[in-house]
């Protein structure tokens, strides 16, 4: 049992699981026909209700997954974890249908289509009643997750946000609050809701799919699977107090201080590449950071546009591909700046301090 406890504490390290979480979605995405099988699904499940009957025998994971607050959190990862097995089931079966020349399960289930009143309306007001009854039983079984009145000389440790605030709450680690509060949430939730109409592809409108939109849908499902909910599983069950990174089974210590040197990337060369002091004037001090920063939204649209892309780049034109890398690079920063922190302690890349513009 400490064994296992011990692997799970050791694949709970942040950089071990995010490497991991990106491995795991382009693992579903390569072998998305033979995971999607109704199997696999129930041996998940299984390891599933397996993982969590060994682990609420511990004290420290029961106390963290056993919040009132975390209980439906839960509940909601497992809900998300079943409708996107669901949706990828629907659209291996789709496009094995399409490349058969058989018609679709939509156009098969539009022909048998019912009216709104009384099938449809009947069948949400008895699981209104079902979820009422649910919700009432829930209210009298677990108490309300409400603490102490707030107070200017106690603060809670850990402070955390709502849950579905901790995914910015988590960015703030790794950018200035201009960048995580306002701009990399903007574009990211933007670029997610633009993407279909930015991808030309008149495919797969109305019926599920991947083979014939792979390139939208993967996108999307990165940027909401590994970059949205994986970093509210990280807030909710990984960061305990001091904000420090704790396993699952391991106990939430007060006085547990990790020791980060955080470093800036101006830092890195002039003192410890090329040990000299750092320059006075902003601009030269941070000319390398500044560099960096435009030759990473300068040379990557020009090389993935010969490569990777070419295809899309052929069929959006200039204006299209342009705004898409952009939304595409804004968001591939996220994980480059965790892995970066994780790894080097690197704090900015760009650190203008005297007017307030980090990056």
């Amino acid at each position: 049992m400490e064994t296992f406890k011990h692997i799970v504490n050791t694949l709970a390290d942040p950089r071990i699981y995010f490497i991991l979480g990106v491995l795991g979605f382009f693992a579903m995405i390569f072998w998305m026909r033979q995971l999607t099988h109704p199997m696999v699904a129930i041996v998940a499940l299984v390891v599933l209700v397996v993982f969590y009957a060994i682990g609420l025998q511990d004290e420290n994971f029961r106390a963290i997954v056993g919040k009132p607050d975390n209980i439906p959190i839960s509940m909601l990862f497992l809900l998300v974890g079943f409708f996107t097995w669901l949706s990828l089931r629907k659209a291996v079966a789709n496009d094995r249908l399409k490349a058969e020349g058989a018609p679709t399960f939509e156009d098969t289930e539009a022909k048998g289509r019912t009216y709104a009143w009384p099938d449809l309306v009947y069948t949400e007001f008895i699981c209104l009643i079902l979820i009422t009854v649910f919700l009432a039983a829930w209210s009298v079984t677990f108490e309300a997750p409400i603490e102490q009145p707030a107070s200017t000389t106690k603060s809670p440790n850990p402070s955390k946000a709502p849950w579905y605030f901790l995914g910015l709450q988590e960015m703030l680690v790794y950018f200035d609050p201009w960048l995580a509060g306002v701009v990399l949430p903007s574009f990211i939730i933007l670029g997610l809701m633009a993407l279909p109409y930015i991808d030309p592809n008149p495919k797969g409108n109305g019926y599920y799919t991947f083979k014939e939109r792979p390139f939208a849908i993967g996108l999307f499902l990165f940027g909401f699977l590994v970059l949205w909910v994986s970093l509210i599983v990280l807030g909710t069950f990984l960061r305990g107090p001091n904000w420090n990174f704790f396993g699952p089974f391991e106990p939430w210590d007060v006085h547990k201080l990790l020791p980060l040197t955080n470093v800036n990337l101006s830092e890195y060369i002039w003192v410890r590449f090329l040990h000299r002091a750092m320059p006075d004037h902003w601009f030269v001090r941070e000319s390398f950071g500044i560099l960096a920063v435009i030759l990473y939204l300068a040379l990557p649209p020009l090389i993935l546009a010969k490569t990777v892309f070419r295809k899309l780049f052929v069929q959006m034109g200039l204006v299209r591909y342009s705004v898409m890398i952009l939304l595409f690079l804004t968001m591939m920063s996220l994980p480059i700046k965790m892995l970066l922190r994780w790894t080097l302690n690197l704090k900015y890349i760009v650190a203008i301090h005297e007017h307030f513009f980090n990056i």
